[in-house]
């Protein structure tokens, strides 16, 4: 978990960027977008298949 400590005369606003930036280099809004919906095992290879065809065609 992300913490933050607020220091003196700091605005909310500047630690509120701090924390949300300190989110992103921990990789927690990547985590739980990916844990936000399931796809089956076959989906997954589906759509990895798609996107090597497509990088190949450019």
């Amino acid at each position: 978990m992300a913490t933050v400590y607020v220091k003196d005369n700091e605005s909310f606003d500047s630690a509120f960027r701090r924390w949300k930036r300190k989110c992103a280099n921990e990789g927690i809004v990547t985590d739980l977008k990916r844990h936000v919906e399931y796809k089956k095992p076959s989906i997954k290879r589906k759509e990895k298949m798609e996107n090597a065809r497509k990088q190949r065609k450019n």
